[in-house]
């Protein structure tokens, strides 16, 4: 039977559209806020629910990963975005990606029909800690929100710069010089790849390092916050003139079918949908003016006549610092009817704000419900991140992604029996899987999970 009481979930992206999901199929009812299309963010470009701004990507899908752990323990949790990415998944070797606009467009499309959600499309700015609320406004936050999130936790000024990477028509990519292959012959010619000699790679490095950058909008001007799992290519260049050919650039597993060799450096395009329309620039993100960013990236053997469908942007981002604020049930510490899911919970990555998203969906409802509020171990992919935003130092805290440096290690004399690296990643894999799943069934959320909707 349908409860009536009423969860407040803010921010229609990632972690919010899947955090309504979970509490709307647990019989409660949802009010899912999105300021867009109304009020629209430096980097948005639709007012669709969990639009992807930056790469297409979920990352590995491939077994004994920490990614595809991660993956597996939203799929036991029931995810709907999990299930969404995978009917509009579009080749991409061992990773899973999405044709976005698809995805995005199936996403909203099923919350809107959902009898529990409701959506409105308004810009949130009151939070009374008194009401159950999933905070899940993602990186972008609108001003007036981040303001009263400042009020509420005393937290201030506490952010890092992101940026998406550059997207290119298909057809106007020149096959004279790209090829298509995955990196090791792994998933067949899922990538475009743009070959350099050295010469070339030098004169790009060049241009690059001397082109003219954005300044970061909406007024700041600290550039030094930068994530270092997401660095502009720009800013990785300057850190030295290899960089980028041991970064985004390496040609490793990679064979030019011109010279039949190894190329110096090599630049690898992603698709974007099934349709090969477009494709995007792997590890590009930058922020650098469009003109100069046309310029450069013209230099690229392949794409010397490249039409851009959208250029590299360079955006704020902004988190809290969980481990003062948040337990490992995503509640606050000061005010437990108020959780924090996504990116501006201080993780970083799209599984990562599905997986948050997930747990605080789950956790909201079980508060409304009377139950008591739990969180998953420590073993499983879920459990390490939410352990890390709860435990992390404090102290120039910074996001993290789903890595196995985040699940325990395994016991000193099992290590010592494996001695190959994929062996221990398999055994935490195994664990962290098994230990998820004993969790849901041990909460009586599995039922949950597996309940007709």
């Amino acid at each position: 039977m349908t409860q009536t009481k009423t969860i407040n979930i803010i921010g229609g992206g990632l972690a919010g559209s899947e955090a309504a999901w979970q509490v709307a199929k647990r019989g409660l009812r949802v009010r899912l806020y999105e300021m867009r299309p109304q009020q629209m963010t430096g980097a948005h470009r639709t007012g669709n629910c969990a639009e992807l701004v930056c790469s297409n990507s979920l990352k590995s899908d491939e077994a004994n990963t920490a990614p595809r752990l991660l993956k597996d323990e939203l799929r036991a949790g029931d995810s709907l975005l999990v299930n969404i990415a995978e009917r509009c998944s579009v080749p991409a070797g061992g990773a899973l990606s999405v044709d976005r606009e698809k995805f995005s467009a199936a996403v909203t499309a099923t919350l809107q029909q959902h009898p529990n959600i409701e959506i409105r499309r308004e810009e949130f700015v009151d939070i009374n800690p008194q009401e159950i609320t999933v905070i899940a406004a993602g990186p972008l936050a609108s001003g007036r929100l981040v303001e009263a999130i400042g009020q509420l936790t005393g937290e201030k000024d506490l952010y890092f710069f992101d940026a998406i990477s550059p997207i290119v028509e298909g057809d106007s990519i020149n096959y004279d010089i790209a090829f298509k292959a995955a990196r090791y012959g792994k998933g067949g010619d899922d990538y475009v790849n743009c070959p350099m000699n050295k010469d070339e790679y030098l004169r790009f490095y060049e241009a690059l390092t001397a082109a003219e950058k954005v300044k970061p909008h909406e007024g700041m001007n600290d550039e030094a916050k930068f994530f270092e799992g997401c660095l502009p290519i720009e800013e990785m260049a300057r850190r030295g003139v290899d960089t980028l050919r041991f970064g985004p650039m390496k040609p490793v597993g990679l064979i030019d079918p011109r010279t039949g060799r190894e190329p110096y450096a090599c630049v690898q395009l992603r698709l974007e949908n099934l349709m090969a329309e477009a494709y995007n620039i792997v590890g590009f993100q930058c922020h650098i003016k469009y003109g100069e960013q046309k310029r450069v990236l013209q230099l690229i053997p392949g794409l010397e006549q490249a039409e851009f469908i959208r250029f590299g942007q360079m955006h704020r981002n902004t988190y809290i610092c969980s481990p003062r604020l948040l337990s490992e049930t995503l509640q606050m510490k000061l005010y437990p009817n108020i959780f924090f899911a996504g990116q501006i919970s201080g993780i970083e990555g799209y599984t990562e704000a599905m997986a948050t998203g997930m747990l605080a969906g789950i956790n909201a409802a079980r508060l409304a419900q009377g139950k008591a509020v739990e969180a998953p171990p420590g073993l499983s992919a879920v459990g390490s991140l939410t352990n890390y935003l709860a435990n992390a130092e404090a102290k120039n805290f910074q996001p993290a992604n789903t890595t196995f440096a985040l699940l325990p290690p395994l016991e000193p004399e099992l290590r010592k029996k494996m001695k190959k690296k994929a062996d221990r990643h398999r055994i935490q894999v195994e664990r962290g899987l098994k230990a998820f799943q004993e969790w849901l069934s041990d909460t009586g959320e599995l039922k949950a999970a597996s309940a007709e909707i």
